[in-house]
């Protein structure tokens, strides 16, 4: 089986050194290339295509907020994960409504790490569990008025749609989803698409913001 690919991008050779011994504990992932900026990380990832970008939030010439965005737009099969050691709200909200397919802090166990980069290699979200408990606390204090927009937003998906959009907030991989529900993967990737346009959502982890906000169960087998 092919290794999944890494780009790893920090202005600290020490943290890149930590994370890439991280990384290579595990057979099945390889680090294919190493920024000490943002502007670099771009670069070397449209060389590159990796499959997974880690980047630091704070770095010079381009910060990793920005270079997740540039990333989206030049290789948007690669899926970015920022790891950080800032937790703040705003951070969290600006890197997952910029693309971003999962948020680590660098204080977060190793096996975390490892966990996030299959995961969203695999097409699925990683929040750590403490910014999780952010995100989700940050949307229930929104009160019922974005519960109730999240199910008028639902109601445009057709049945089948919620049935992977349900599946898909509970975290599941497109894989995970197509044995779910006795699909072909390839199936289940155009409806994950085709819910990303109508919920106007930049990638899974809005839409599971969505599903979670609607109430959608996420153990419907059929």
């Amino acid at each position: 089986m092919t290794p999944i690919q890494v780009l790893l991008a920090d202005d600290e050779a020490m943290v890149r050194a930590g994370v890439r011994a991280i990384l290579a504990t595990d057979a099945g992932i390889e680090v294919v290339a190493e920024a000490a900026d943002g502007r670099q990380a771009v670069e070397l990832v449209r060389a590159h295509r990796p499959d997974v970008a880690l980047l630091d939030i704070r770095m010079p010439a381009l910060d990793g907020l920005a270079a997740a965005d540039e990333i989206a737009t030049v290789a948007p099969a690669t899926s970015v994960i920022m790891l950080t050691t800032f937790g703040d709200d705003d951070y969290i909200a600006r890197a997952l409504g910029g693309g971003a397919a999962g948020f680590l802090l660098k204080a977060s166990d190793p096996r975390e790490l490892i966990a996030a980069v299959h995961a969203v290699a695999a097409g699925a979200a990683y929040l750590s569990p403490a910014v999780a408990r952010r995100v989700i606390g940050s949307y229930r204090d929104a009160g019922l008025g974005r519960a109730t927009r999240a199910r008028q937003r639902v109601q445009a998906l057709t049945g089948r749609e919620r049935d992977v959009l349900a599946l898909l907030g509970a975290g599941h991989s497109n894989a995970e989803i197509a044995r779910t529900l006795y699909l072909v993967e390839g199936t289940v990737k155009a409806h994950v698409s085709s819910i990303l346009t109508k919920l106007d959502a930049r990638n899974r982890v809005q839409a599971a913001i969505v599903a979670h906000e609607a109430g959608l169960p996420g153990d419907r087998s059929s």
